[in-house]
């Protein structure tokens, strides 16, 4: 019987990287420990299934010593003011997958002549955020009066979507990793930023509540206007600690979802908290935790007002969430981006892009699947 010679320590350190319940482990791999302890080492076969399940690769196991996975963008994502630490394989998964559709699309921009998007590092921490947020706002086409016509606030966060596809932004909400069942913790990170010139990406973590994916994409936004790539776990509550730059972008991002003027003059006199958020969220076509944050910041809430209704609106809106369904076409363009998914079919059925590589891209496995793809998006093969 093959034996593999893997160090114990690297499967000490592939166990605890994955984040994955140690029970797990050792239930699915019973002489775990005794491998662990350099009493024993696992078979070829064993070791290969070790490192799928520890989402390392196999090669990992037979190093001396611990790869450093530094994290390729800025990280500033803090737990009371403290950085976090190790990154989990699935964060680092989807960044790396992130980056190589943004390189792509960089390449795919350059052959096609597609302007240089000048939003981008137009901005610094500087500049006043209620300004940057009407930029922004203008920009995108995305302002209080666009959004009177949209049903609800989840139609509003698609319509916001898209507004931002359509100046060039590519947009990716997903919540697990690629198309598998590795999930991602929105308690890890809510969103990241790569900056291009020609490929600026958001990516939201879409396992976090549709409120939160609307604040998280303003404030990426943010991001992408002062040029630099960042990965951020801010949402809409208060957090003590944060660097400069976060405190900037969810200032942009509360005035350009809420702007503090028409907010006043849509605020009523005497109004009881239960009656004006419900009633605000509908005029923003926001959620209402954001209306809840908007009234805090100015004052017209104090903390325990906001405490309360912070936590009564979070059991609502879960359940709203949990009673939500879906589509695996829709799903399919929200994960890649409908701007990134039309450009990567578009570049196949025109001879540029071999299939294989598509597939690869857009995390699809069947022709069948390629097709209706390019069907949903208004193209044919």
């Amino acid at each position: 019987m093959l034996r593999a010679p893997v160090t114990p320590a690297m499967l000490t350190w592939a166990r605890q990287r994955s984040k994955r319940d140690p029970d797990r482990f050792y239930t699915k791999f019973r002489k775990l420990q005794e491998w662990e302890a350099g009493e024993l080492q696992p078979t070829l076969r064993q070791a290969e299934e070790f490192a799928r399940f520890a989402y390392v690769p196999f090669g990992y196991l037979f190093m001396d010593t611990p790869p450093v996975e530094d994290l390729p963008i800025p990280d500033f994502r803090t737990i009371e003011g403290r950085p976090l630490e190790r990154p989990s394989p699935n964060l680092l998964d989807t960044i790396r997958i992130c980056r190589d559709r943004q390189l792509w699309y960089h390449d795919h921009a350059r052959r096609e002549h597609e302007p240089v998007r000048t939003f981008v590092a137009s901005v610094t921490v500087d500049d006043r955020p209620e300004w940057v947020a009407a930029e922004i706002g203008e920009a995108l086409g995305f302002d209080v009066e666009s959004r009177r016509d949209c049903r609800t606030w989840t139609r509003s966060l698609s319509r916001f979507i898209g507004n931002a596809e359509r100046v060039g932004v590519l947009v990716m909400v997903n919540g697990v990793v690629q198309h598998n069942r590795r999930p991602l913790d929105p308690k890890e990170f809510r969103g990241f930023t790569l900056s291009d010139p020609l490929a600026p990406l958001v990516f939201i973590n879409g396992k976090d509540s549709k409120a939160a994916q609307m604040f998280t994409l303003a404030h990426e936004l943010g991001h992408l206007w002062l040029g630099g790539s960042a990965l951020s776990n801010t949402g809409l509550r208060p957090q003590e600690g944060l660097r400069r730059e976060e405190v900037w972008c969810n200032a942009v991002a509360a005035e350009l979802l809420v702007p503090r003027e028409t907010l006043e003059s849509e605020l009523l006199k005497g109004e009881p908290p239960p009656i004006a958020v419900p009633r605000l969220a509908k005029v923003f076509k926001v959620s209402t935790l954001v209306i809840l944050r908007r009234l805090l910041d100015h004052g017209w809430i104090d903390r325990s007002e906001f405490d309360d209704s912070w936590q009564e609106q979070i059991k609502r809106l879960r359940l709203v969430n949990a009673n939500s369904g879906g589509d695996y076409y829709r799903t399919t363009l929200a994960r890649a981006g409908r701007r990134f998914t039309t450009a990567v079919l578009t570049s196949t059925i025109a001879g540029n892009t071999l299939y294989r590589e598509a597939f690869r891209l857009l995390g699809i496995r069947k022709t069948a699947t390629f097709g209706e793809l390019c069907r949903r998006v208004g193209l044919s093969e």
